[in-house]
């Protein structure tokens, strides 16, 4: 009796078995710990947008990027992968209704009345039925209903991954991008090297030839532009890698991707508002994704639980049945029925717990899933925002570096065409001008490279509340 008051409880309220989802607490810090100094985002500030990478002010690079939504094919399996579990939702959902199916058959029989009697004494039967049948089986134990919370949960973890996958192929177009420039820079920063040095090699013939200086002056001379020139075809193999790569996230083969060699002027790193940490938690796609696995995770507990219930059905049907084709379609040969199921299992050796202990083990597994997520997505964070605030001030010791270089450089080609400094100081001079000049274009690659990191760090232009139109 106590059973049967409980089963007519739950059905009366309508309840789902199986533990109602709550999302659990993530580990979220107050402030950024790297973000000293760093402003953060007010509402009246310019928040970062879903077209993000304008911000860099690169038309070139925003061409490419506009055409991740049409061709790369990481992008449109994600977005399949999302179709797919729309569709589950609406397939479990019909599991809610009656399902209804109309039959017609037709069939013509001989059979013998009697054991002896002969076959042709037997007259041929026609037989003609035309028939509608319904059959439902109620949710009242809420197994339907946790299957379709936990369908819909798929389908948004899904729309959020489709919103992941086109923001990592944005930023890795971008981080390609700002690399293939920072080749582009080196090689025009070695150019320029290399015409600087085929200057200095003439004057050193000239010296040489007017007996100023040894022969080995003008060898050194020839082998320093050698070997520079050598480095600036080097990154040719850097350069078209890079261009490959980009072809590949843009869906097009590499032999159709040429991307010319770009004018080195300064990109500079744009200002990047940062909110306050836990939004971070509605920003991110892959924490969302994440979040909703954890949601369907839970609804399968319920699904799970909800097999220790009886299983009811009813099922109705009504037609015509007779033998006579034309006559089919009248009250006598008119049928119908209705009837009841309800079945329910006495003993399965544990199969049933065991199933809702995987649930729950999942569940606790996808729990542990979210809460990494968070934790390496504050990670990136943290990661981004000290290497933007270390290479900023980096660049502007290295900018420093840079000018004393070029006035050391110039200072020791004067003295050496006064014959007080040997070539061999030339030579030092000008490879520590060329490796600080260097280091100034790698920082500010590193620096863009950082910024868009930070971006994708934070979500991009991305936000959770795009979900709720996911079910």
């Amino acid at each position: 009796m106590r059973f049967i008051a409980a089963i007519g409880a739950a059905v009366l309220a309508g309840c789902a078995a199986g533990p109602d989802y709550v999302r659990p607490e993530a580990p979220t810090p107050t402030v950024y710990k790297e973000g000293v100094g760093w402003k953060v985002a007010q509402p009246q500030d310019a928040a970062l947008r879903r077209d993000w990478w304008r911000m860099f002010g690169d038309p070139q690079l925003d061409a490419l990027i506009a055409q991740v939504d049409v061709s790369n094919q990481n992008v449109r399996l994600a977005e399949a992968q999302w179709r797919q579990a729309v569709a589950v939702v609406q397939q479990a959902r019909a599991g809610l209704f009656p399902t209804m199916s109309v039959n017609n058959t037709d069939t013509r029989s001989r059979s013998p009345s009697l054991a002896n009697a002969p076959v042709s004494s037997t007259a041929a039967v026609n037989i003609y039925s035309l028939s509608l049948n319904a059959t439902w089986a109620p949710d009242f134990w809420g197994g339907v209903r946790r299957t379709v919370e936990g369908d819909v949960a798929s389908a948004q973890a899904g729309a959020a991954e489709v919103a992941n996958a086109r923001l990592l192929a944005q930023a890795q177009i971008a981080l390609d991008y700002f690399q293939l420039r920072t080749v582009d820079a080196q090689r025009q920063l070695l150019d320029d090297t290399v015409a600087a040095y085929a200057k200095n090699l003439e004057l050193t013939r000239n010296r040489y030839a007017a007996g100023v200086v040894a022969k080995v002056d003008v060898v050194t001379a020839e082998t320093q532009l050698k070997s520079t020139q050598a480095q600036a075809i080097e990154l040719g193999v850097q350069r078209a890698q890079l261009e490959h790569a980009i072809a590949i996230l843009v869906g097009k083969p590499p032999s159709e991707m040429t991307i010319a060699r770009l004018q080195v002027d300064t990109t500079s790193v744009p200002p990047i508002p940062v909110r306050i940490p836990s939004e971070l938690l509605q920003r991110r796609p892959d924490i969302a994704s994440a979040e909703r696995r954890m949601a369907a995770a839970n609804a399968q507990i319920g699904v799970a639980t909800a097999a220790y219930f009886p299983s009811v059905a009813f099922t109705g049907g009504t037609g015509y049945r007779g033998s006579v084709w034309s006559q089919l379609l009248t009250a006598p040969n008119r049928f119908w029925s209705v009837g009841a199921a309800i079945g329910e299992t006495l003993f399965d050796a544990g199969a049933r717990g065991a199933v809702v202990d995987q649930a729950r083990a999942a569940h606790d597994a996808s729990e542990a899933a979210y809460r990494q997520t968070v934790l390496s997505a504050f990670q990136q964070v943290e990661d981004n925002l000290a290497a933007l605030r270390i290479l900023e001030e980096e660049a502007l010791a290295q900018d420093d570096a840079v000018r004393a270089a070029r006035q050391s450089t110039e200072l020791t080609l004067n003295q050496y065409k006064a014959g007080t400094v040997s070539y061999l100081n030339v030579i030092i001079i000008q490879a520590a001008q060329l490796s600080n000049e260097a280091a100034a274009v790698r920082i500010q690659g590193q620096r863009l490279a950082a910024a868009v990191a930070l971006i994708q760090a934070l979500g991009g232009g991305w936000d959770a509340a795009e979900l709720s139109a996911q079910n």
